[in-house]
């Protein structure tokens, strides 16, 4: 299971919420390149980078933070928050991103999103964050009536391969991930892979996702508010 430290943005700065809201933000890095760095010089490859600010607004908000970190280091990085456009989706391909997450717009404008997989399917990951098992969508301010089960096998069954999933209710609660819906999802969705997002505060909960079976866990907060080194998180990724 690949550990994929998270850094979140606002403003330039690297920040983390409290079950998504803006209002409790805590800001952590005023420079997210160094926090950058610091996962590199520690082993990790992989990085979760979130544009709280495109999140909420639908357009791409910090894309020069994104770019400064992708070309000061050699981590791959999965981007997502404000991508809603063909040009938004090229922009952050452009600055550097491995990866494009997509979420609110797979909801939105399932037909952009079904053009994109043609054309990106390999840099593209599903986003299915969700609030009581529903999908949440535009910085988690509003909620569907979209089971997110349902949800993550439509978008397999149309081409998605990886899906990073989210319970609101979970992140940065600090009280651990939700076992259940990754279990559920896994054994509904045998052939997706599983990226676990929200809530990890342990190593305990790290190697239960990992005997899961799930391709990755992304960890932001846990790790900024001391609960967890980067020492031990590279010990369960190794």
């Amino acid at each position: 299971m690949k550990i994929i430290p998270a850094i979140d943005i606002i403003n330039g700065e690297c920040v983390r919420l409290t079950k998504g809201d803006y209002e409790a933000k805590k800001s952590y890095f005023k420079n997210p390149l160094e926090a950058a760095k610091r996962f590199e010089d520690y082993g990790f490859t992989r990085l979760h980078v979130v544009d709280l600010e495109g999140a909420k607004s639908g357009e791409i908000k910090n894309l020069k933070t994104l770019e400064n970190i992708c070309s000061n280091t050699s981590l791959i990085v999965d981007f997502g928050g404000g991508v809603k456009s063909t040009s938004a989706l090229e922009s952050a391909l452009a600055a550097g991103a491995s990866f494009v997450t997509c979420g609110s717009i797979a909801v939105k404008n399932p037909s952009l999103v079904l053009s994109w997989l043609e054309k990106y399917n390999d840099k593209l990951i599903l986003g299915a964050d969700c609030k009581n098992r529903m999908i949440a969508t535009f910085g988690w301010l509003e909620t569907s009536d979209i089971d997110v089960i349902t949800f993550i096998q439509e978008w397999k069954n149309r081409g998605f391969s990886y899906c990073i999933s989210t319970d609101i209710s979970k992140d940065g609660m600090l009280k651990g991930p939700s076992f259940e819906l990754y279990e559920d999802i896994s054994k509904s969705i045998p052939d997706v892979n599983v990226i676990a997002s929200g809530g990890i505060s342990s190593l305990e909960d790290l190697l239960r996702l990992k005997n899961m079976k799930l391709s990755g866990a992304i960890v932001g907060k846990a790790y900024y508010e001391g609960y967890l080194t980067l020492e031990e998180l590279r010990e369960v990724e190794c």
